[in-house]
């Protein structure tokens, strides 16, 4: 129970959580120390996290209530250095998508804080991951019309790739909403499914539905005879021209990739098959790291020295950031700033070349 401002008890309904109202006795005392704008709540089971606008920028509050003890701590995010905790939330994919907009600003500040590989950055990331496949669900309703391409549980993983690229790459600094930002990478992943699988060649959409037709006949009358069955038979099922069988045939090359476990043409010395597989050559990854330090390497020389072993330290030898701030005696927040600031400087220049 809440300290009243009248001397002793009065019977009557127990007073509200602070946080649960705007313009309470907690508000007001804020406002004693800043000038007020806006409030925001959120509550996830017996965390509540509350928003506030104080001349313009965010100050997020955080705020655990014991049900049981009935006591409550709040303390002000941004007012102190230690970054809190992130609030534990038990099943991110019932949060509401206007709750997941203003947490994932919360995990997306944090999780740009934290260190890769970390307990707390895998909770974080995948706490975005599962808040947000909303915006992979409305992305995926914007092609209902070619799920005949996949199925739609295959669309919303393919989606979910890109939201996964969207998290690992977006910038707090731009000030735009995450949501802006990650729509277009899911949108972008799901027309690249279905570039991938969808025809190779321009086929006219009516023998397009003949191939399905010729398919699904040809299962029966495999199935009613026994064996595979012939042009003329598939035509009698299908009521149409041996010319439109054949046709649709030669179509279904246009849309079925041959698969890297077959033969090809050639053989091996003792005259067995080869799978295609084991004739193709492999891409090399040292030959794609050989041209991007080419690229890179009057970018770097532009670097000062401190900068360039921080590089060398986290991409050659695979130092943590951790390690990196003890070797050169900062900690690791500034190492994780520097190394920031120095990959948008290469970044940019490699654009403008």
């Amino acid at each position: 129970m809440l300290p009243r401002a009248d001397k002793g008890p009065k019977a009557g309904p127990p007073l509200p959580h602070p946080l649960d109202r705007p313009g309470g006795w907690f508000a007001a005392l804020m406002g004693n120390c800043f000038p007020l704008a806006r409030v925001e709540h959120l509550r996830l089971g017996q965390v509540h996290l509350t928003v506030r606008t104080v001349k313009g920028e965010d100050v997020t509050m955080l705020a655990v209530q014991d049900r049981a003890a009935g006591t409550t701590t709040a303390e002000p995010a941004g007012a102190v250095p230690q970054a809190p905790e992130l609030p534990r939330v038990t099943d991110a994919t019932k949060v509401a998508p206007r709750d997941a907009r203003a947490l994932s600003k919360l995990f997306l500040t944090r999780l740009a804080e934290l260190e890769e590989g970390t307990a707390e950055y895998q909770y974080a990331r995948n706490t975005l991951i599962e808040m947000n496949l909303s915006l992979v669900r409305f992305a995926a309703a914007r092609f209902r019309g070619r799920q005949d391409l996949g199925h739609a549980e295959d669309i919303i993983q393919v989606g979910t790739i890109g939201l996964i690229k969207a998290i690992d790459r977006f910038d707090l600094s731009r000030e735009v909403e995450f949501s802006t930002f990650a729509v277009p990478y899911i949108v972008g992943e799901i027309k690249r499914f279905f570039r991938d699988s969808t025809w190779a060649v321009h086929v006219p959409r009516r023998v397009q539905e003949l191939r399905v037709e010729l398919s699904r006949a040809g299962e029966q009358l495999a199935a009613d005879l026994g064996r595979e069955p012939t042009v003329a038979e598939l035509a009698a099922r299908l009521k149409i021209g041996e010319d439109e069988v054949v046709d649709a045939i030669a179509a279904s090359n246009g849309y079925t990739a041959g698969s890297l476990d077959g033969t090809g043409d050639g053989s091996g010395a003792a005259g067995e098959s080869r799978a295609i597989a084991d004739v193709m050559g492999d891409d090399d990854p040292a030959m794609e790291l050989v041209e991007n330090l080419n690229a890179l390497a009057p970018l770097l020389h532009e670097l000062d020295d401190r900068r360039r072993r921080i590089i060398e330290m986290r991409f050659v030898q695979e130092m943590t950031q951790a390690q990196i701030g003890a070797e050169l005696g900062i900690s690791q927040m500034h190492v994780s700033r520097l190394l920031s600031r120095t990959l948008d400087q290469l970044r940019k220049g490699m654009l403008d070349q």
